[in-house]
């Protein structure tokens, strides 16, 4: 055994084992990312097709925290490099105690128009984990009322933090005090056109003659197959395509082609935010005008619009909101007006068509953000890596 001696006399110290400094240093390194990940940036995976071909799945990102601004974690006491779950153990993986409130360090800039931006699920301070990931807690309730909700055996609800609800990631359309509407699919925000990302994707109606696709031919092309199956109908045949316009534009030139048409949905949708058809009739191709909430601004509320604004006031902001006889009561008062606390942003993909938004769950609140999509750095496909993404910078 070897012994090792301090300068000062008399004091002497045992040199560590291998096991101890392989200990330390696993426990330096744990502080170390835990720190990079919630201050500086965080590795991101693109799971659903909802920002295609902007964003592909697969597609491995790093989230920028310093350009909006690192939020303090409001959960702080979690098992490093989970968000809500252990892995495989399907357990919660933080503490509700102790809770912070909502703070974040100053950023570089705040949030433009047409950032790609990663934030928390606004619907995700409850989830019925049965149906994660493919209804919402909010869209059963919708469907089979809340006592069919909480009365059914078979379902387990769960509250989270802000700070533990799942990652989305979407293009910021509209930032507070903007006012969006979407007509015909184009989205125009104060009253102009906002500029499609060049590879946003929309379904369209594609007719041909009797000749089937080569889909190898649409493989060499990069055009996604057509989706479900198509439907004949005399000499013609009816496919969907999710189509960018450059695929748009190659699908036209082949010769069985006939006639390709935009899918443009003009019916009222129930699902669509704020879930009132009765005084919104609105889908997600006609929708809106809608205000965007901003820190500061005041708005007249009532019972036509209140359901725009409910969220906001009652869960996001914290008030205690109630309407008796026709007249509206926050906090115990009276009231046909809100100013409201927080910015909040308007987030949609760029797979217009195929993307769970705002325009079906509303606002994003400023404390919701996590951060601004920086660069790919990984990303593979059927076909293997696809080395043309690798260290790209998102735009």
């Amino acid at each position: 055994m070897k012994w090792t001696f301090r300068k000062k006399k008399g004091e002497i110290k045992r040199k560590k084992s291998v096991l101890r400094e392989w200990l330390d240093a696993a426990v330096f390194a744990i502080i170390a990312a835990t720190l990079i990940r919630t201050f500086l940036f965080e590795a991101y995976t693109i799971p659903t097709p909802s920002m295609e071909k902007s964003l592909l799945v697969h597609d491995f990102l790093f989230v920028n925290k310093l350009t909006y601004g690192a939020r303090i974690p409001m959960t702080p006491l979690a098992v490093p490099f989970t968000l809500n779950n252990i892995p495989l153990l399907n357990i919660q993986s933080y503490s509700n105690w102790p809770h912070w409130g909502y703070h974040r360090i100053k950023g570089f800039h705040s949030i433009h128009r047409q950032d790609i931006v990663v934030f928390d699920f606004p619907e995700g301070d409850t989830v019925v984990k049965e149906t994660e990931g493919t209804y919402t807690y909010y869209q059963l309730i919708r469907q089979l009322g809340r006592e069919g909700v909480w009365n059914n055996p078979q379902y387990t609800i769960v509250t989270r933090p802000i700070d533990r609800e799942e990652n989305y990631i979407k293009r910021c359309i509209a930032i507070s005090g903007d006012t969006l509407e979407v007509r015909g699919s184009v989205v125009y925000v104060n009253g102009k056109i906002s500029p499609l990302p060049p590879h946003a994707e929309m379904f369209y109606d594609v007719v041909t003659n009797e000749t089937p696709f080569d889909l190898d031919r649409l493989d060499e092309l990069h055009i996604d197959p057509p989706m479900g199956a198509p439907v004949q109908d005399g000499n013609k045949m009816y496919y969907t395509f999710d189509l960018t316009r450059n695929k748009l534009a190659e699908l036209k030139r082949f010769s069985n082609v006939v006639s390709i048409t935009p899918q443009i949905n003009t019916g009222v949708d129930p699902d669509a935010f704020p879930h009132d058809s009765l005084h919104f009739k609105w889908d997600a191709d006609y929708y809106g005008p809608i205000y965007i909430p901003k820190k500061g601004a005041t708005v007249h509320i009532d019972t036509a619009n209140i359901a725009l604004y409910r969220r906001v006031i009652n869960t996001y902001e914290g008030n205690t909101l109630k309407i008796q006889d026709g007249v509206i009561y926050i906090n115990g008062k009276p009231t046909d007006h809100y100013t409201f606390k927080m910015n909040y942003y308007w987030m949609m993909g760029d797979n217009r068509h195929n993307s769970l938004d705002s325009r079906f769950w509303g606002f994003v609140p400023e404390d919701h953000i996590v951060g601004k999509a920086w660069f790919i750095w990984m990303s593979y496909g059927k076909h293997g890596i696809r080395w043309n993404r690798l260290f790209k910078g998102i735009r």
